[in-house]
């Protein structure tokens, strides 16, 4: 017997199966972190025109050339990171807000930077319209730091980078963590930096991925003969 399901269930059917399928497989097993996505509606940060596509194991194009990330990057990040609620976050690259939605629910207030004013617009709208009040969205170039606001306890850099700027690093109060996804195709490599101590840094490599690179990311020295 086929049972019909109405828009809503079929909704929060899909999101379920986004959690089960995709994520929990992905060693995405954080309560904290998975009670999130059920919370958080990324169907309602997701362009219209890819909508249906909000659960789909892919990157969503947000336009001018960036994408949102598939959820179970989005999931592995928060994970990894351990936000505390009183965690001061540097997200590099809002794109639709999503990610920024995620973190401020964990943390105690959001910086995060885009580049591109129609994506800042779109963030800020979203993240207005889920009153979502701890998240300051700036426009400006990121991609060789945001020193602004620093010293942070947690930096999330949205897009790749060929290689990562120091001051990026040099940003993190002690105890402070940084995921950055660093290299060029065909290796990347998604890192997690620790502050240690003032100047000291642990890195560990938690998987190997391929996305976009951040606008004007820096790149690696090519030598010429």
């Amino acid at each position: 017997m086929n049972i019909e399901l109405n828009p809503e269930q079929s909704l929060e059917h899909s999101r379920y199966n986004m959690v089960v399928q995709q994520i929990r497989p992905w060693y995405v097993l954080d309560d904290e972190v998975l009670d999130l996505l059920y919370k958080v509606r990324r169907e309602e940060f997701v362009p219209a025109a890819y909508r249906h596509a909000a659960f789909v194991d892919m990157e969503i194009p947000l336009g001018h050339g960036q994408v949102m990330l598939a959820p179970k990057m989005e999931a592995r990040i928060l994970q990894e990171l351990h936000i505390n609620k009183t965690d001061k976050i540097l997200e590099v690259g809002t794109g639709s807000g999503y990610m920024a939605a995620l973190l401020a629910q964990l943390g105690n207030h959001v910086y995060s930077v885009e580049i591109i004013p129609e994506l800042k617009q779109m963030a800020v709208a979203n993240l207005r319209a889920h009153n979502i009040t701890n998240v300051t969205i700036e426009q400006g170039d990121a991609a060789h730091g945001w020193s602004k606001h620093e010293p942070y306890d947690v930096i999330v850099i949205t897009a790749s980078t060929p290689v990562l700027p120091d001051s990026f690093k040099n940003s993190l109060n002690t105890g402070g963590r940084l995921f950055a996804i660093i290299g060029e195709d065909p290796i990347m490599e998604a890192k997690l930096i620790a502050c240690t101590a003032p100047g000291k840094f642990t890195v560990n490599t938690l998987f190997e991925t391929s996305t976009a690179a951040l606008i004007n990311a820096e790149q690696a020295s090519r030598f010429t003969f």
